[in-house]
């Protein structure tokens, strides 16, 4: 479980285990709580990231939190 607060002050707690864990490839080593413990927020790039280069999309992260999709735009 994971505590997450967006650019938008909303908070929510995301429980990683099914994105995780039996993925194998890079997903294999967060499997481990003290690597998955490790992650940061990158700011560069506006999501959370492990040491060994996994991270998620932050969009994804939106939808997970708060439940509600991303409004996509069409061109004009």
């Amino acid at each position: 479980m994971l505590g997450v607060v967006l650019s938008d002050g909303t908070k929510g707690q995301l429980d990683f285990k099914d994105r995780v864990v039996g993925r194998g490839g890079v997903f294999a080593p967060l499997e481990q709580v003290s690597l998955f413990g490790q992650v940061q927020v990158d700011a560069e790039a506006g999501t959370i990231v492990w040491p060994n280069g996994v991270d998620f999309c932050p969009d994804v992260l939106y939808i997970l939190v708060t439940g509600r999709s991303i409004k996509v735009l069409e061109p004009a």
